[in-house]
């Protein structure tokens, strides 16, 4: 979780441009980041279009706020229906809700380059088709607020856990992945699109810090069916159920903050509109 899911950089960097914050342009190339190519399928066109004239025409369907959506098997985060929509955003494991227009996006992911290739050396193409959606409150959201308190038990409770089980969640393998999230954002890279809240940005942050200190605990000797990990320690099949117990809540905890973070800025929009509208 050290890297942004792509329906992440789509809500936000879409919900300013339907803030007006941004042009269209800048928000396709935010998006796409280092994707060589997004297109999107849309209904009632023939084939998929840019992100540039998908996002407008998104907008001129009536949509006012782009959420997102983490699911995973036993947790539809974000989701509000249909089934079918639900099967598919539970296969990518995200999302985007285009709230407004009773549409989804799913994107599919196409990856080609050497084996063991440099990921600057990849050429990945992303496209994404929308869906009717039910227009219905997400599961399992919570609010900033919410998210922000979650998160500071959960780091708390996951060193705990972790110093028990004897992993090296914390010490110079987390720190060093760590040091090059922050370098990463000090080179440039924008952690939310304009407009939005502070503290949006801050339980931002935190979530992704959480879900580097649990993605290096499972890496952490954590090799599939037991035996020795990455990292040369050896860990049994019980120890490494003892470890999955330990993280799971505080993974689900790291995942509905990100989905809350990135939301808040469409919960603005939708509010002034009907503000505007009352």
């Amino acid at each position: 979780m050290l890297t942004e899911p792509r329906s992440g950089r789509l809500a936000a960097w879409g919900n300013a441009l339907l803030a007006g914050l941004v042009s269209p342009d800048e928000a396709a190339e935010r998006i796409a980041a280092q994707d060589a190519r997004h297109r999107v399928v849309l209904p009632g066109d023939d084939g998929p279009v840019g992100l540039t004239l998908a996002l407008g025409r998104l907008r001129s369907l009536g949509a006012v706020g782009l959420r997102v959506a983490l699911p995973v098997p036993g947790h539809p985060l974000g989701l509000s229906g249909p089934s079918e929509f639900n099967a598919r955003a539970l296969e990518a494991e995200e999302a985007v809700l285009a709230h407004g227009t009773a549409l989804g996006l799913v994107p599919s992911v196409r990856e080609a380059g050497p084996v063991d290739a440099d990921p600057e050396d990849v050429h990945t193409e992303v496209l994404w088709e929308c869906l009717p959606v039910r227009e219905a409150p997400p599961a399992d959201v919570p609010s900033l607020a919410e998210a922000e308190r979650e998160l500071a038990d959960a780091l708390r409770e996951a060193t705990e856990a972790l110093t028990r089980l004897d992993v090296a969640g914390s010490g110079p393998v987390a720190e060093a992945a760590l040091e090059a999230y922050r370098a990463r954002m000090e080179a440039g890279r924008q952690l939310l699109a304009p407009g939005y809240p502070p503290r949006a940005v801050r339980v931002l942050e935190l979530a992704q810090r959480v879900g580097a200190l649990v993605s290096i605990a499972y890496g952490d000797g954590a090799a599939p069916g037991g035996g020795v990990g990455e990292h040369g320690g050896a860990v049994s099949a019980a120890e490494m159920a003892a470890r999955a117990e330990a993280l799971r809540p505080v993974e689900r905890t790291a995942r509905r903050a990100q989905v809350a973070a990135y939301n808040a800025y469409a919960e603005e929009l939708e509010r002034r509109r009907e503000g505007g509208q009352g």
